[in-house]
């Protein structure tokens, strides 16, 4: 929906006139007669969870909304991970077989590079979110590695999607966050118990610079980017999917599969089981009718992309503290035991 303004505001998604608007496609055109808020969620992007009732219409509906909301004009600017998200939910969620939160609307303002999705609340639906701070078992990273199997074996879908793009290579250019800036965020809480040769920001930058190189010279897959405990649901059924879109892009397998493996699972359990996971997402893959390396070639592959998530989480800084300092420690943790740098010729 392209004609209909994004607000800005809170107030303003929740205004009834808007949402009447908004959701003309669920409600045949009904008026919005009353809103009611259940909760707000605010991290860089703002998920409001609300029920409504239509004029006509006995039973309100639930629904829940995200977008850059009430947010600082910095944070704005990043306003094209939520078209991204939302050209994901009209554009590829449809032809991929991966369990998503069913998409009733995408509002975007191309121009002003601002959008806003809204989607059914899994949660009136008996769902539940995994929290980034719960630990998973060998059997529940399995099921969400087959939906990221389900993801990437739509890889045909980028020779028609070039707005779908790597974006491995502009977080090596450490655009986001100067290496001073990182070396900072390393040396403070979220770096303690890593080694020194780890929680160098120089020597992370070169690794990510390295990974990336090798990484546009592989076969590209959609990859989700961002594949946390907290980007994880289970339906009523206790089947699981995915959320969280905004960072979407093409590139090597292995950087969804090591990066998942690694921040889910507690660091003993990743040492003993991941082998055994990377085995079953190759099957899983296979299965699907793609060609993926052999067994050893596909380790070395996920060996080095470890230092993919490690990245993504040294730079994060608008996340509570204790989610930082465990994804970094994991991630780091796997970095270390991998020998993840010298793989990928740095020093």
């Amino acid at each position: 929906m392209e004609a209909l303004r994004v607000p800005a505001k809170l107030d303003g998604v929740l205004d009834p006139a808007w949402l009447g608007e908004a959701l003309a496609g669920v409600s045949g055109g009904r008026a919005v007669t009353a809103v009611e808020v259940q909760e707000v969620i605010r991290t860089v992007a703002t998920k409001v969870r609300f029920a409504v009732a239509f004029d006509g219409l006995a039973e309100p509906q639930g629904f829940c909304i995200k977008g850059l909301l009430d947010v600082d004009e910095l944070t704005a600017r990043g306003g094209a991970t939520m078209i991204r998200e939302a050209d994901f939910y009209t554009r590829v969620g449809p032809q991929v077989a991966v369990r998503t939160p069913t998409c009733v609307a995408a509002i975007t303002d191309r121009a002003a590079m601002q959008g806003l999705v809204v989607m059914r609340d899994l949660i009136a639906e008996s769902a539940r979110f995994c929290s980034a701070l719960e630990p998973f078992t060998a059997d529940q990273a399995a099921a969400s590695l087959d939906q990221l199997a389900a993801l990437h074996a739509g890889r045909g879908l980028l020779a028609t999607m070039d707005w779908i793009t790597p974006r491995v290579a502009d977080l090596a250019r450490m655009q986001y966050v100067p290496v001073e800036t990182l070396q900072g965020l390393l040396d403070g809480k979220r770096g303690e118990g890593l080694s020194p040769a780890v929680r160098n920001a120089e020597r992370l930058g070169a690794g990510m610079r390295a990974l990336a190189e090798r990484d546009a010279a592989r076969p590209q897959f959609l990859v989700h980017g961002d594949a946390h405990a907290g980007n994880i649901f289970r339906d009523a059924a206790g089947a699981t999917g995915l959320i969280d879109w905004q960072l979407l892009q093409r590139g090597g397998w292995a950087l969804d599969v090591a990066y998942h493996v690694c921040a889910v699972l507690p660091v003993d359990v990743a040492e003993r089981e991941e082998r055994a996971l990377l085995d079953h997402y190759l099957a899983a893959m296979r299965g699907l009718g793609c060609d993926l390396p052999e067994r050893e070639e596909a380790w070395r592959q996920y060996r080095e992309a470890a230092i993919y998530g490690f990245y993504l989480w040294s730079i994060t800084r608008r996340v509570d503290p204790p989610i930082i300092e465990l994804f970094v420690n994991r991630l780091g943790r796997a970095v270390e035991r991998h020998g993840s740098h010298v793989l990928l010729g740095v020093g």
